[in-house]
């Protein structure tokens, strides 16, 4: 199951679980589109993978599994491998 991370890895931006605008790749690093496009050149910085847009998570699906509370922010390692 997916973890549903709270927030952009670079930016810290809020990615809430039930709205779009979350990139992850295969590891779940999570990041918003905008850093995905502008800063990561659509590479993971920390595998070098691709990203696939993260599904949304809503209603009951996430009142039964609630998105994960830590937040994972590390703005200076946000840079393309």
């Amino acid at each position: 199951m997916l973890q549903m991370r709270p927030g952009c890895e670079c930016c810290d931006k809020d990615l809430p679980a039930d709205a779009g605008g979350a990139w992850i790749c295969s590891f779940e690093c999570t990041f918003c589109g905008d850093c995905v496009e502008t800063r990561l050149a659509w590479r993971c910085p920390n595998c070098g993978g691709a990203f696939s847009a993260r599904p949304m998570r809503v209603g009951g699906a996430l009142e039964r599994n609630p998105a994960q509370l830590e937040r994972v922010f590390k703005p200076g390692g946000c840079a393309p491998n």
